[in-house]
């Protein structure tokens, strides 16, 4: 079979000889690009085994082996172990995510392929014409689909950001974490959003704690993290929280009067139990 390329030069030879004379030829030359095109995307087999290592990889990374205890001071491995249900649905959510967005942008694309033919060919008069840029014309048709891997690539780049945020989400809220710390990614290379680098290092009340509940906390300057946008909420964003779940990590001015009593008093029997 044809590649694309060869598919799409001899449907612009032939409309730049001819002319557009015809709906069928046109239906049956659009049908032959769309054929083309479709034959030269990833197949779906290896687009799934992209998925399961890409997404895989993240989780044992994450949950299997322990490292994103890392984000959660405080929070225990049986923790971990018993939210591994929860945190297994997230990836196999994010996968389908991931596959429905892919699907879509193929489709997105195949539509924008055979727009601009169409386009392009019905506007040759019937007869030909030597005005034609047959290199530009060539490029133009072409866009969607040369793009295409990359518009992957960035799906599977921002899936990834957001499965990590959801898998940390899932053991902050189950795990019982009071607040969470605001980190930007510090790479060479990488711009993080203005607004999100206002965010770094402050530290957001989580609203449905269990201190909020017992009226020991209260938000500090930076407010409810339900308030801004989560982590990698925003499209590309790498930002990650360190969470935290005593009260003795948190800064004095988010402690209600009655948690600053609690944390003396747990201070107290801690001082206590070392004598």
């Amino acid at each position: 079979m044809a590649s694309f390329f060869e598919t799409i030069s001899e449907a612009i030879r032939e409309f730049e000889q001819t002319g557009f004379d015809s709906v069928h030829r046109l239906e049956y030359w659009l049908g032959k690009i769309r054929e083309a095109a479709a034959q030269s995307l990833t197949p779906e087999s290896v687009l799934e085994e992209q998925l399961n290592k890409t997404f895989g990889s993240i989780y044992r990374r994450m949950i299997d082996d322990g490292q994103i205890v890392r984000h959660h001071k405080g929070i225990s491995r049986f923790t971990i172990d018993r939210l591994k249900p929860k945190l297994r649905s997230e990836l196999d959510r994010r996968m389908a995510v991931s596959r429905g967005l892919i699907k879509l942008n193929r489709d997105a694309m195949m539509e924008k392929v055979s727009q601009r033919f169409a386009g392009w060919a019905s506007s040759i008069p019937d007869g030909g014409s030597r005005a034609v840029d047959v290199k530009e014309t060539k490029d133009h048709i072409r866009k969607a689909l040369t793009s295409l891997p990359f518009t992957e690539r960035r799906v599977f780049i921002d899936q990834s950001s957001k499965f990590v945020s959801s898998l940390n989400e899932i053991i902050a809220t189950d795990g019982g974490a009071i607040a969470v710390k605001w980190n930007i990614r510090k790479s060479i290379g990488y711009h993080n959003r203005p607004d999100h680098k206002e965010r770094e290092g402050k530290i957001y009340l989580l609203r449905t704690s269990w201190a909020k509940e017992k009226g020991l906390v209260k938000p500090g300057p930076a407010g409810y993290y339900d308030d801004i946008t989560k982590f990698g909420e925003e499209i590309f964003c790498s930002c990650w929280g360190s969470f935290l779940y005593a009260l003795r990590d948190l800064p004095t001015e988010m402690l209600t009067k009655k948690g600053e009593l609690a944390l003396e008093e747990a201070r107290a029997k801690i001082a206590a139990m070392r004598k």
